[in-house]
């Protein structure tokens, strides 16, 4: 294989069947590892489709949430979710979120550290964004260990492909494991900096469910697979469903990690 594959981040309806629907699970789980405060202003960094911007709507009782995202269909559909909320979404990235010093209370991000070139300015901007005492917390996916789905795909593709190796998510994103996140969050002066494991079931009703994702074109693994000639896609779909362990009933019970981190900016909290 030569060249990289494009990897698109454009479509909520391929995205949420692919890792969509299982950030849905993560997102309230973090949201109750964070320290409990008053209702308070958040900013969600890379918001997506809107997983965890929907989480804090439901249970925090936010003052108001914004959210930042590059992709204007993914903020279509986070704003779908949020109607009548106080919510609001716009265009930005996780180095340039279109706000002034220190409007949040909290600043989090779900699914997209590892995706932004350099994090440590991201970190830089999320701080500037966050008031003294204030809290920035995100979650990533362990792909080197912990999300199983991912794991079993480029396992299947090394096999038939080794060029695949260098796509491989869990190969890509060092940052993704408990101590670069650490040192990350530290690095930017930010105090109490803790990470901790979030697991979730990830069950899919059959084959089917589990390999359809794959052909969204939605981020690296389905962004490889939709690279593929029909013959070596239909291979690697082949290889992939003899590896995949199935119930009595045809389910494939698989389990997701993601790594938690967060830490507080110095400085007297809000009165």
């Amino acid at each position: 294989m030569t060249g990289r594959p494009v990897e698109a981040w454009a479509s909520d309806q391929a995205y949420e069947p692919y890792v969509g629907r299982w950030s849905r699970l993560v997102a309230p789980r973090f949201l109750q590892w964070l320290p409990a405060r008053p209702p308070s202003a958040w900013c969600d960094v890379g918001c997506g489709t809107g997983a965890l911007a929907h989480a804090i709507l439901a249970t925090e009782q936010p003052t108001r949430v914004l959210g930042v995202d590059p992709s204007e269909t993914y903020l279509a559909a986070a704003r779908r979710g949020a109607a009548g909320l106080p919510f609001d979404a716009v265009m930005g990235s996780a180095t340039a979120i279109p706000a002034s010093d220190g409007q949040f209370d909290r600043v989090v991000s779900a699914l997209a550290l590892n995706f932004v070139l350099r994090p440590g300015e991201a970190l830089a901007e999320m701080r500037r964004v966050t008031r003294p005492g204030g809290l920035i917390g995100a979650y990533v996916w362990d792909y080197a260990d912990g999300m199983q789905l991912i794991r079993m795909f480029w396992a299947a593709a090394i096999a038939l492909d080794p060029g695949a190796l260098e796509l491989d998510e869990g190969a890509r994103f060092p940052l993704c494991r408990p101590e670069p996140l650490r040192t990350l969050f530290g690095s930017a002066g930010l105090a109490d900096v803790d990470v901790a494991p979030i697991e979730v079931p990830t069950v899919f009703a059959d084959f089917d469910d589990l390999w359809r994702p794959f052909l969204g074109g939605q981020g690296p693994a389905p962004g490889y697979c939709a690279s593929l000639p029909a013959d070596r896609r239909d291979a690697l779909r082949d290889r992939l469903r003899d590896t995949s362990p199935r119930q009595p009933d045809g389910t494939i019970p698989l389990q997701a990690r993601a790594w938690a981190v967060r830490g507080t900016v110095p400085g007297p909290g809000p009165s």
